[in-house]
């Protein structure tokens, strides 16, 4: 049986470079403390740790990304949890996208 990787490292690091922000940046914007903010993030973008929900979704709301994203094994399904937060902020663009998804469902 293949081994399952998490996709959190991976989303992690494409979200950060994305966004333009060091390692430790991110980590104090995070909420980490800056002594140790560049080495724990190194340790969750190759997965030597995996960063627990909540810091997961304060590195989010760093990134501007919804917390989904790091979960998505499938690049494109990422991209389009990326294009969908992007439209939540209109109501009723995120309903003609939902439509739209279902009629070509």
């Amino acid at each position: 049986m293949a081994k399952v990787r998490n996709p959190i490292p991976k989303r992690l690091k494409e979200a950060r470079l994305q966004k333009g922000i060091s390692q430790k940046s991110l980590g104090i914007a995070a909420g980490i403390d800056e002594f140790s903010a560049s080495a724990r993030m190194n340790q969750y973008e190759t997965g030597k740790h995996i960063p627990d929900y909540v810091t997961l979704k304060r590195i989010a709301s760093v990134l501007e990304v919804p917390v989904p994203f790091f979960y998505s094994e499938d690049d494109q399904l990422s991209e389009v949890i990326l294009l969908f937060a992007v439209m939540q902020s209109n109501k009723r663009m995120s309903s003609k996208a939902i439509k739209l998804l279902k009629n070509l469902a």
